[in-house]
């Protein structure tokens, strides 16, 4: 058994284990699609290295991750460190879409309009110090 597919789980993810993993796969998606999905780098060691990307842009970064138990990508569009967006999807073409969006300059409105799997994640404002 490869390091893939004993990363991934064959059952799962048999896609993205005859690809090398979620990054590879994403790019073969982006380009079969014509998306443009920027830069995708993976984690370089350990068994992260087949199940996580992240799509950078100037907008920020999409990270994606792949559930254990059932197959769905996990996916947080992330400004400064912070995740701003989050969602579940179980189809490897819809990520790309949503990074594809994110980077031609979709607002988080629109993006959570566009794909209704995506939910924007609202911050409570810092709490305000009392001055005496």
């Amino acid at each position: 058994m490869s390091d893939a597919s004993t990363a991934l789980g064959v059952r799962l993810y048999p896609d993205l284990v005859e690809r090398g993993g979620l990054a590879p796969a994403l790019i073969e998606t982006g380009a079969r699609h014509g998306l443009d999905l920027g830069h995708i780098t993976a984690p370089e060691q350990g068994r992260s290295r087949f199940t996580c990307a992240e799509l950078h842009s100037d907008q920020g970064v999409v990270c994606v991750g792949l559930g254990s138990q059932a197959r769905y990508f996990m996916i947080d569009i992330r400004v400064s460190g912070e995740v701003l967006a989050r969602g579940d999807v179980m189809d490897l073409l819809q990520v790309a879409q949503v990074a594809s969006a994110w980077r031609a300059g979709l607002t988080l409105a629109e993006l959570t309009a566009t794909f209704p799997f995506m939910e924007e994640i609202k911050h409570r404002p810092a709490p305000v110090a009392q001055v005496s």
